[in-house]
């Protein structure tokens, strides 16, 4: 069996400079030289999905940390870069902060035995974008001689040690497939989580195609889901206390924003961009009479129980922890049957 391969799924490292350390972000909160953004306007929306913090759709709104990530077509079609393509976004959620995607090259129930030739979905390392737990992944027609196919619960109990190398043939999802449980007639599935993007393409050189499937939330019980075509991803909200103060109605409801050249942290107002707050008489701003800026509220967390806080603390959405899982491909050398 080859050995685990370590990571986070579907991770692939491309765009240096997307890349920000920290320190870079504590000293855009300190900046205090007012810059004007190059940005005419702050959409709130492409289409029907809201574009709040800490996106932006328009260059220097939201957070530098997904900056350049999203693209709106004139079609009103939302898109997510990544490493490995462009891919529609169906949703995006703040509450519960995650993106939902679709991508094309991924088996869907019309294909049904018919698999088209897929590729491997990947993320970027160097922004805050992480694969959902709540997603699994079936994997179609794949080599017996090159996989393990077997149903999990059995090889498990005869192989404890290597469980997460099996490709599950015995998943309820398999069974069950989701808008077209009779779809494969002639075709083998199983499910299988790999971690990282080399482990998914060596899945893929010996299984026809792949699909992944995420798991809906209907309401506050984890037990309360639907299972869904789709890939989910999870992002963080990173929230300072001059972004908060920023967006504070009582202190000019401004937008969180940056300077397009250094990154630093801007306040973006009707009037003026500050690096404070919109009523911040203290600061001088440029006028900025062609921009509109809108409000872009996405934490319940007012700026007055936030400033004792201090600048810089960042709230993460926690995300479940799992295993690495070892990649499930075997050869001749390794096989363990």
């Amino acid at each position: 069996m080859i050995a685990s391969l370590m990571g986070t799924f579907f991770i692939y490292s491309t765009a240096p400079y997307y890349s920000l350390i920290w320190g870079a972000v504590l000293s855009s909160c300190l900046y205090i030289n007012p810059i004007l953004s190059q940005n005419p306007r702050c959409r709130t929306a492409c289409g029907s999905i809201p574009i709040n913090y800490p996106f932006g759709i328009d260059d220097g709104c939201g957070s530098p940390y997904y900056r350049h990530l999203l693209l709106c077509r004139e079609s009103g079609t939302l898109e997510l870069w990544t490493p490995s393509g462009r891919y529609p976004v169906r949703n995006i959620s703040y509450s519960d902060p995650h993106i939902i995607l679709t991508d094309p090259f991924m088996w869907n129930c019309q294909d049904m035995d018919d698999f088209r030739p897929t590729r491997a979905f990947s993320l970027d390392t160097s922004v805050r974008l992480s694969l959902s737990p709540q997603n699994e992944y079936l994997f179609f027609n794949c080599s017996d001689s090159d996989v393990i196919v077997e149903p999990k619960p059995i090889f498990c109990e005869r192989f404890p040690d290597k469980c997460d190398s099996s490709c599950d043939s015995a998943s309820y999802l398999c069974r069950h497939l989701p808008e077209c449980a009779s779809a494969l007639r002639e075709s083998s599935c199983c499910a299988y989580y790999p971690k990282v993007t080399e482990s998914l393409r060596m899945m893929l050189k010996h299984c026809s195609s792949y699909t992944s499937v995420y798991w809906r939330n209907l309401g506050m019980s984890q037990y309360d889901q639907v299972a869904e075509y789709g890939i989910r991803v999870d992002f963080d909200i990173p929230v300072t206390t001059l972004c908060l103060q920023c967006q504070e109605p009582l202190k000019g409801g401004g937008t969180c924003g940056f300077d397009t050249q250094t990154e630093n942290f801007l306040c973006l107002c009707d009037e003026k961009n500050v690096t404070s707050y919109c009523k911040d008489r203290s600061t001088s701003g440029h006028s900025r009479t062609s921009i509109i800026a809108v409000a872009g509220t996405v934490t319940a967390v007012t700026a007055a129980g936030a400033i004792g806080v201090g600048a810089g603390i960042w709230f993460f959405k926690k995300v479940r922890a799992k295993a690495p899982v070892t990649c499930g491909v075997q050869t001749n050398d390794n096989r363990l049957f």
